[in-house]
Protein backbone atom coordinates (compact mmCIF):
# COMPACT_ATOMS: atom_id res chain seq x y z
CA UNK A 1 0.00 0.00 0.00
CA UNK A 2 1.69 3.26 -1.01
CA UNK A 3 2.29 6.20 1.30
CA UNK A 4 1.50 9.28 -0.16
CA UNK A 5 1.24 12.73 0.58
CA UNK A 6 0.03 16.11 -1.43
CA UNK A 7 2.51 18.35 -1.90
CA UNK A 8 3.53 20.72 -3.96
CA UNK A 9 0.52 20.75 -5.67
CA UNK A 10 1.48 16.83 -6.80
CA UNK A 11 0.79 13.46 -4.69
CA UNK A 12 4.41 12.30 -3.91
CA UNK A 13 5.55 9.42 -1.87
CA UNK A 14 5.26 10.39 1.69
CA UNK A 15 9.19 10.30 1.91
CA UNK A 16 9.61 13.45 -0.33
CA UNK A 17 7.35 15.08 1.20
CA UNK A 18 9.76 16.93 3.18
CA UNK A 19 10.05 20.67 4.19
CA UNK A 20 13.48 22.54 5.31
CA UNK A 21 14.65 23.40 8.90
CA UNK A 22 14.30 26.94 7.89
CA UNK A 23 10.83 26.86 7.20
CA UNK A 24 8.74 29.85 8.59
CA UNK A 25 5.95 27.45 10.06
CA UNK A 26 8.47 25.33 11.66
CA UNK A 27 10.78 28.37 13.35
CA UNK A 28 7.53 30.23 14.89
CA UNK A 29 4.59 27.88 14.50
CA UNK A 30 2.69 30.24 11.67
CA UNK A 31 0.67 27.07 10.68
CA UNK A 32 -2.56 25.91 10.84
CA UNK A 33 -4.51 22.55 9.85
CA UNK A 34 -7.36 20.43 10.09
CA UNK A 35 -7.75 16.76 11.31
CA UNK A 36 -10.51 15.26 9.27
CA UNK A 37 -11.86 11.38 9.80
CA UNK A 38 -12.28 8.63 7.98
CA UNK A 39 -13.84 5.77 9.35
CA UNK A 40 -14.13 2.11 7.92
CA UNK A 41 -17.07 0.42 7.05
CA UNK A 42 -16.37 -3.09 6.40
CA UNK A 43 -19.03 -4.68 5.33
CA UNK A 44 -19.38 -1.86 2.24
CA UNK A 45 -15.20 -1.28 1.91
CA UNK A 46 -15.84 2.44 2.09
CA UNK A 47 -14.30 5.15 4.10
CA UNK A 48 -16.54 7.45 5.26
CA UNK A 49 -14.86 10.99 5.47
CA UNK A 50 -17.11 13.07 8.41
CA UNK A 51 -18.31 16.55 7.30
CA UNK A 52 -14.98 17.23 5.05
CA UNK A 53 -16.52 20.19 3.51
CA UNK A 54 -17.06 22.08 7.00
CA UNK A 55 -13.67 21.06 7.82
CA UNK A 56 -11.94 22.73 4.81
CA UNK A 57 -13.81 26.07 5.62
CA UNK A 58 -12.32 25.99 8.80
CA UNK A 59 -9.34 25.48 7.68
CA UNK A 60 -9.97 28.44 5.23
CA UNK A 61 -10.99 30.60 8.66
CA UNK A 62 -7.97 29.53 10.57
CA UNK A 63 -5.43 30.32 7.39
CA UNK A 64 -7.54 33.58 7.02
CA UNK A 65 -6.52 35.02 10.63
CA UNK A 66 -2.40 34.02 9.75
CA UNK A 67 -2.85 35.69 6.33
CA UNK A 68 -2.23 32.47 4.74
CA UNK A 69 -3.92 31.61 1.18
CA UNK A 70 -4.78 28.44 0.06
CA UNK A 71 -4.34 27.81 -3.42
CA UNK A 72 -7.71 25.53 -3.58
CA UNK A 73 -11.48 26.27 -3.45
CA UNK A 74 -13.19 23.65 -0.79
CA UNK A 75 -14.29 21.77 -3.74
CA UNK A 76 -11.10 21.23 -5.08
CA UNK A 77 -9.86 20.18 -1.27
CA UNK A 78 -12.26 17.56 -0.98
CA UNK A 79 -11.18 16.17 -4.68
CA UNK A 80 -7.69 16.46 -4.25
CA UNK A 81 -8.25 14.42 -0.86
CA UNK A 82 -11.07 11.80 -1.87
CA UNK A 83 -7.76 10.45 -4.71
CA UNK A 84 -5.15 10.72 -1.83
CA UNK A 85 -7.35 8.52 0.21
CA UNK A 86 -7.87 6.23 -2.72
CA UNK A 87 -4.85 5.93 -3.54
CA UNK A 88 -3.25 5.04 -0.15
CA UNK A 89 -5.98 2.63 0.08
CA UNK A 90 -6.11 2.46 4.13
CA UNK A 91 -9.20 -0.73 4.94
CA UNK A 92 -9.16 0.88 8.18
CA UNK A 93 -9.64 4.29 10.10
CA UNK A 94 -7.97 6.86 9.39
CA UNK A 95 -6.55 10.73 9.77
CA UNK A 96 -6.59 13.07 7.52
CA UNK A 97 -4.32 16.44 7.89
CA UNK A 98 -4.37 19.19 5.88
CA UNK A 99 -1.64 22.10 6.74
CA UNK A 100 -1.75 25.70 5.48
CA UNK A 101 1.57 27.09 6.44
CA UNK A 102 4.05 29.55 6.07
CA UNK A 103 6.96 28.24 3.71
CA UNK A 104 8.84 30.60 3.23
CA UNK A 105 12.74 29.93 4.08
CA UNK A 106 13.25 32.91 6.99
CA UNK A 107 13.72 33.78 10.34
CA UNK A 108 13.85 36.81 12.11
CA UNK A 109 10.91 37.85 10.30
CA UNK A 110 7.33 38.24 12.13
CA UNK A 111 5.44 39.72 9.28
CA UNK A 112 3.10 37.21 7.87
CA UNK A 113 1.66 39.76 4.74
CA UNK A 114 5.54 39.41 3.75
CA UNK A 115 5.78 35.51 3.68
CA UNK A 116 5.40 33.08 1.03
CA UNK A 117 2.27 30.39 1.90
CA UNK A 118 2.60 26.84 1.70
CA UNK A 119 0.16 23.49 1.75
CA UNK A 120 0.53 19.84 2.28
CA UNK A 121 -2.02 17.13 3.31
CA UNK A 122 -1.68 13.44 4.32
CA UNK A 123 -2.99 10.75 5.50
CA UNK A 124 -2.25 8.32 8.34
CA UNK A 125 -4.35 5.51 10.04
CA UNK A 126 -5.71 6.43 13.48
CA UNK A 127 -7.74 4.25 15.52
CA UNK A 128 -9.47 5.59 19.00
CA UNK A 129 -7.59 8.68 20.26
CA UNK A 130 -8.92 7.97 23.83
CA UNK A 131 -10.53 4.65 24.91
CA UNK A 132 -14.29 5.86 24.30
CA UNK A 133 -15.20 2.22 25.79
CA UNK A 134 -14.84 3.34 29.00
CA UNK A 135 -15.17 6.65 30.84
CA UNK A 136 -12.19 8.62 31.44
CA UNK A 137 -10.58 10.32 34.58
CA UNK A 138 -9.82 13.74 34.19
CA UNK A 139 -8.12 16.96 35.74
CA UNK A 140 -8.76 20.22 35.60
CA UNK A 141 -5.48 21.82 34.38
CA UNK A 142 -3.06 24.73 35.67
CA UNK A 143 -2.82 25.69 32.32
CA UNK A 144 -5.30 28.19 31.24
CA UNK A 145 -6.65 28.16 27.91
CA UNK A 146 -5.40 30.20 25.77
CA UNK A 147 -7.38 33.67 25.24
CA UNK A 148 -9.07 35.15 22.02
CA UNK A 149 -6.98 38.21 22.83
CA UNK A 150 -3.40 36.47 22.72
CA UNK A 151 -3.93 33.46 20.18
CA UNK A 152 -7.33 32.89 18.76
CA UNK A 153 -8.82 29.47 20.23
CA UNK A 154 -11.08 29.53 17.44
CA UNK A 155 -8.52 29.15 14.30
CA UNK A 156 -6.29 25.36 14.48
CA UNK A 157 -3.15 26.88 14.63
CA UNK A 158 0.11 25.18 15.11
CA UNK A 159 1.66 27.47 17.70
CA UNK A 160 -1.55 27.59 19.41
CA UNK A 161 -1.47 23.74 20.24
CA UNK A 162 1.44 24.60 22.34
CA UNK A 163 -1.22 25.46 24.86
CA UNK A 164 -2.88 21.71 24.14
CA UNK A 165 0.44 19.75 24.67
CA UNK A 166 0.79 21.40 28.25
CA UNK A 167 -2.36 20.48 29.35
CA UNK A 168 -2.42 17.29 28.44
CA UNK A 169 1.22 16.34 29.46
CA UNK A 170 0.67 17.98 32.93
CA UNK A 171 -2.59 15.14 32.99
CA UNK A 172 -0.95 12.49 31.95
CA UNK A 173 2.10 12.40 33.84
CA UNK A 174 -0.30 13.11 36.75
CA UNK A 175 -1.89 9.66 36.10
CA UNK A 176 -4.92 11.34 34.49
CA UNK A 177 -6.22 10.43 30.56
CA UNK A 178 -6.96 13.47 29.65
CA UNK A 179 -6.65 17.85 30.60
CA UNK A 180 -9.85 19.90 31.39
CA UNK A 181 -8.84 23.55 30.75
CA UNK A 182 -10.53 26.63 32.50
CA UNK A 183 -10.32 30.12 31.30
CA UNK A 184 -8.36 33.18 32.66
CA UNK A 185 -12.13 34.04 34.57
CA UNK A 186 -12.28 30.31 35.85
CA UNK A 187 -15.25 29.45 34.03
CA UNK A 188 -14.44 25.67 32.04
CA UNK A 189 -13.43 25.74 28.62
CA UNK A 190 -12.61 22.69 26.94
CA UNK A 191 -9.80 19.36 27.15
CA UNK A 192 -6.79 19.46 25.44
CA UNK A 193 -8.15 18.86 21.81
CA UNK A 194 -12.24 18.12 23.17
CA UNK A 195 -15.25 20.04 23.67
CA UNK A 196 -17.12 19.33 26.57
CA UNK A 197 -20.61 18.19 27.19
CA UNK A 198 -22.65 18.03 30.56
CA UNK A 199 -25.73 16.35 31.56
CA UNK A 200 -27.41 18.06 34.77
CA UNK A 201 -31.32 17.12 35.56
CA UNK A 202 -32.35 16.12 32.35
CA UNK A 203 -30.47 19.30 30.40
CA UNK A 204 -27.15 19.09 28.34
CA UNK A 205 -25.27 21.74 28.44
CA UNK A 206 -21.18 23.31 26.92
CA UNK A 207 -19.42 26.44 27.79
CA UNK A 208 -20.35 29.26 25.25
CA UNK A 209 -18.05 29.94 22.05
CA UNK A 210 -16.67 33.19 24.37
CA UNK A 211 -15.32 31.26 26.76
CA UNK A 212 -12.28 30.41 24.41
CA UNK A 213 -13.38 26.72 22.73
CA UNK A 214 -12.90 26.31 19.31
CA UNK A 215 -16.08 25.56 17.49
CA UNK A 216 -16.28 21.96 16.80
CA UNK A 217 -17.33 20.05 14.02
CA UNK A 218 -18.25 17.37 16.20
CA UNK A 219 -19.65 19.68 18.65
CA UNK A 220 -22.03 20.77 16.32
CA UNK A 221 -23.16 17.17 15.40
CA UNK A 222 -23.69 15.87 19.08
CA UNK A 223 -25.95 18.86 19.08
CA UNK A 224 -28.26 18.56 16.20
CA UNK A 225 -28.54 14.63 16.89
CA UNK A 226 -29.18 15.24 20.49
CA UNK A 227 -31.98 17.32 19.94
CA UNK A 228 -33.28 15.71 16.75
CA UNK A 229 -33.07 11.86 18.43
CA UNK A 230 -33.70 12.59 21.94
CA UNK A 231 -35.40 16.03 22.17
CA UNK A 232 -32.68 17.48 23.94
CA UNK A 233 -31.93 21.04 23.66
CA UNK A 234 -27.73 22.36 24.40
CA UNK A 235 -27.36 25.09 26.30
CA UNK A 236 -24.34 27.36 25.74
CA UNK A 237 -23.42 29.24 28.37
CA UNK A 238 -20.36 29.80 31.08
CA UNK A 239 -19.87 26.56 33.33
CA UNK A 240 -18.31 26.40 36.66
CA UNK A 241 -15.61 23.70 37.52
CA UNK A 242 -17.98 22.64 40.67
CA UNK A 243 -20.93 22.20 38.06
CA UNK A 244 -18.59 19.46 36.43
CA UNK A 245 -18.22 17.51 39.65
CA UNK A 246 -22.17 17.61 40.61
CA UNK A 247 -22.69 16.88 36.69
CA UNK A 248 -24.89 13.54 35.92
CA UNK A 249 -23.00 12.86 33.19
CA UNK A 250 -20.28 14.52 31.41
CA UNK A 251 -18.51 13.64 27.84
CA UNK A 252 -15.76 15.12 25.49
CA UNK A 253 -16.31 15.22 21.79
CA UNK A 254 -13.64 15.67 19.10
CA UNK A 255 -12.61 14.36 15.45
CA UNK A 256 -9.97 12.43 17.32
CA UNK A 257 -11.54 11.78 20.57
CA UNK A 258 -14.98 11.25 18.74
CA UNK A 259 -17.84 10.87 21.91
CA UNK A 260 -16.19 9.91 24.80
CA UNK A 261 -17.40 9.48 28.13
CA UNK A 262 -15.89 11.36 31.15
CA UNK A 263 -16.62 9.08 34.87
CA UNK A 264 -13.99 10.87 37.27
CA UNK A 265 -12.57 14.93 37.61
CA UNK A 266 -10.34 15.57 39.98
CA UNK A 267 -10.54 12.12 42.37
CA UNK A 268 -14.19 12.95 42.37
CA UNK A 269 -16.70 10.43 40.63
CA UNK A 270 -19.71 11.84 38.35
CA UNK A 271 -22.72 10.65 39.71
CA UNK A 272 -22.04 7.03 40.20
CA UNK A 273 -19.00 6.81 38.09
CA UNK A 274 -20.58 5.17 35.23
CA UNK A 275 -20.77 5.82 31.83
CA UNK A 276 -23.93 7.66 31.78
CA UNK A 277 -27.55 6.15 29.43
CA UNK A 278 -27.75 9.73 27.58
CA UNK A 279 -23.89 9.35 26.78
CA UNK A 280 -24.25 5.83 25.95
CA UNK A 281 -26.96 6.46 23.43
CA UNK A 282 -25.58 9.47 21.98
CA UNK A 283 -22.71 7.77 21.38
CA UNK A 284 -23.87 4.50 19.75
CA UNK A 285 -26.00 7.07 17.56
CA UNK A 286 -22.85 8.67 16.70
CA UNK A 287 -20.72 5.63 15.67
CA UNK A 288 -23.74 4.29 13.05
CA UNK A 289 -23.57 8.26 11.54
CA UNK A 290 -19.57 8.51 10.99
CA UNK A 291 -19.95 5.04 9.37
CA UNK A 292 -22.83 5.71 6.86
CA UNK A 293 -24.75 3.13 8.80
CA UNK A 294 -27.67 5.98 9.36
CA UNK A 295 -28.97 7.60 5.73
CA UNK A 296 -30.97 10.22 7.59
CA UNK A 297 -27.51 12.13 8.01
CA UNK A 298 -25.59 10.78 5.19
CA UNK A 299 -25.00 14.28 3.56
CA UNK A 300 -22.25 14.64 6.47
CA UNK A 301 -20.45 11.57 5.23
CA UNK A 302 -18.43 11.36 2.10
CA UNK A 303 -18.39 7.67 0.42
CA UNK A 304 -14.52 6.98 -0.79
CA UNK A 305 -14.23 3.36 -2.37
CA UNK A 306 -11.18 1.32 -1.42
CA UNK A 307 -9.77 -1.43 -3.74
CA UNK A 308 -8.68 -4.47 -2.61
Amino acid sequence: MPQLAYFKKKLVPIEQANVSILTHAFNYGTSCFEGIRGNWNEQEGTTYVFRAAEHFDRLRQSSKLLMIKIPHTTEELITIMSELVAKCGYREDIYIRPVAYKGQHAVANLRLHALEDDFHMLVMPLGNYLDVTKGQKCMTSTWRRIDDMAISPRAKTGGGYINSALAKTEAVLNGYDEAIMLTNEGHVSEGSGENIFLLSRGKLMTPAVTDNVLVGITRDAIMKVAKDELGIETMERSIDRTELYNADEVFLTGTAAHLTPVVEIDHREIADGKIGSVTKKLQDMYFDIIRGKNKKYSNWCLPISIAK
